[in-house]
């Protein structure tokens, strides 16, 4: 089977199926094989492996995760790639292909039937505009996982790992470090792309935790999170008491940081995960 990561056969195949790119998708096929091989590696896929991979493509990566991988799950939502996926992976018997949104995907059944109910590792190369929604929707759904290993977008990669005080900190990074160790494995040039995107991007690694900050309601706390990020600029206790979170109330938020000892005219920008996890506790407490 051709190497898809040589542009030529990347072509060949593009104009074999007369096949036209759709923006709507957010679709970029990588033509680097150097960059593959990093993504594989980074994600430590072994034999024992099931991976469900997001957004195929013509199938460049998802050869590579037939070679490494014991069974590999490909959903693609574009119906148009599944006759060039069924073409370009032909010769691989270990594979699924699902022609669906990988949101509406029940997961978990499919790791059952293919895993034995087993943690599996994602791999993708995601459309940027639906990131976010995606690796959340992993994280929720209770899926077992071990990791989640995609190319995202540098500065999304960036505001995964950052702490607390800097720009880039926000719900997002709370949320990925709450359910998992983050660390970016590479930096990915767009030249690496077809079509070329307008911006670089990043590989990053979440590894998910065995043990999570312990926290009494974890959709308070987050419901928290959100609020005091969505105005920045605004003392937290203004900004949760202006949320409209049920019996959240200004006193209740001014009992909680004074219990833990904490300014009244902090922002949320300045506390920690066990802090939000300790303040969701104090309130509730409060309310």
């Amino acid at each position: 089977m051709a190497d898809l990561s040589v542009l030529s056969n990347t072509l060949a195949v593009l104009e074999k199926y007369n096949f036209n790119f759709q923006k709507k998708y957010g679709q970029n096929f990588l033509i680097d094989s150097h960059i593959l091989d990093g993504i594989i590696d980074g994600a430590e896929i072994t034999k024992d492996d099931c991976v469900l991979e997001i957004g195929p493509g013509i199938g460049t990566m998802t050869q590579r995760l037939c070679e490494r991988a014991r069974f590999v799950i490909a959903v693609e939502i574009d119906k148009k790639l599944i006759p060039i996926l069924n073409d370009t992976l032909s010769e691989y018997d270990n594979k699924l292909i699902i022609n669906e949104d990988v949101l509406k995907v029940d997961i978990n059944e499919l790791c059952e039937k293919y895993n034995n109910k087993k943690p599996i590792k994602v791999v993708a190369n995601l459309p940027y505009y639906i990131t976010t929604p995606i690796i959340m929707d992993l994280f929720e759904s209770k899926v077992p996982l071990e990791s989640i290993t995609v190319m995202v977008q540098k500065e999304v990669a960036d505001r995964m790992k950052v702490g607390p005080g800097t720009k880039d900190y926000g719900a997002l990074s709370l949320a990925v470090q709450f359910y998992s160790k983050p660390e970016v494995i590479l930096n990915v040039s767009a030249n690496c792309f077809i079509p070329r995107p307008n911006v670089d991007s990043a590989v990053i690694k979440l590894s998910l935790l065995t043990e999570k900050i312990p926290v009494r309601d974890e959709a308070f706390m987050f419901s928290l999170i959100r609020a005091s990020f969505n105005q920045r600029r605004k003392t937290l206790v203004n900004g949760l008491a202006n949320a409209g979170i049920n019996g959240v109330t200004k006193e209740a938020v001014l009992s909680a940081l004074n219990e833990m000892g904490i300014s009244e005219t902090i922002r949320g920008e300045a506390l920690t995960l066990e802090q939000f996890a300790l303040l969701a506790d104090t309130i509730k407490k409060h309310m």
